[in-house]
């Protein structure tokens, strides 16, 4: 008996079967995913996510670029999988929705630094996000993050003055006598890309957890780092 034409539609029906699970149902569930449209306490319509400005597009390149992803995640993990939200990284958990906008999304694949999702939110300050890619020790002291230079220019002061965007910099990291550190063009489209991270909207699937869950949650994680229970 020829099993040829058994065995090839055996195989045919394997590949069938793993395209569709694999490819064709996740498509189904999450390309139609659309922003979220709800009212919030004040009865302002809020759309989330938006669409990243220009400006953060670019640095969302020169983020990939730098290799940020290698060391930096962007998902929050629910409570219960691990503490996520008791560190601050999120106030949620983060769901396929907040990334509709990403492409390609960057989950990142380990953790030497905190995780990114919020970090808008967490740290608005252009100056700090400038002075902390400029060396990372100005802001955060044994910080094993690397300093990034040469998104940076050193030059002379102009006759006008130093310039309005030019770091405020203090002793062992100040710029020669004379001179002055100033942002390049993609040091501040990185900024506004990390300046863009923020997932504190609720979503129907991701809602923000309550004050009392919150604080239960953030008292649960102090006692189990308390030294009795290392």
């Amino acid at each position: 008996m020829n099993y040829g034409p058994l065995l090839f539609l055996g195989i045919l029906f394997t590949l069938a079967s793993s395209w569709v699970g694999l490819v064709l149902m996740p498509n189904r569930q999450l390309g139609g995913l659309t922003p979220d449209t709800s009212t919030n306490a004040a009865g302002v319509v809020v759309v989330y996510p938006q669409a990243r400005p220009g400006e953060a597009q670019q640095g969302a390149e020169i983020y990939r670029s730098l290799g940020c992803v290698y060391c930096h995640s962007q998902q929050v993990r629910p409570e219960g999988f691990g503490s996520d939200i008791e560190r601050g990284w999120g106030k949620r958990r983060t769901v396929s929705r907040d990334y509709i906008y990403d492409k390609p999304v960057m989950l990142g694949t380990s953790r030497t630094g905190p995780d990114l999702t919020n970090i808008g939110e967490r740290q608005p300050s252009v100056e700090w996000h400038l002075s902390h890619l400029y060396n990372p020790q100005i802001t955060s002291k044994g910080s094993v993050m690397p300093p990034y230079p040469f998104l940076f220019e050193v030059r002379p002061v102009g006759a006008r003055g130093p310039s309005a965007d030019a770091l405020k910099l203090s002793g062992e990291h100040a710029a020669p006598a004379g001179f002055e550190v100033v942002p390049t063009a993609a040091a501040k489209q990185l900024v506004a890309y990390l300046r863009s991270l923020k997932t504190s909207s609720p979503l129907p699937e991701a809602p923000l957890p309550r004050k009392g869950e919150s604080d239960d949650a953030k008292s649960s994680a102090t006692a189990t780092n308390t030294p009795a229970s290392k």
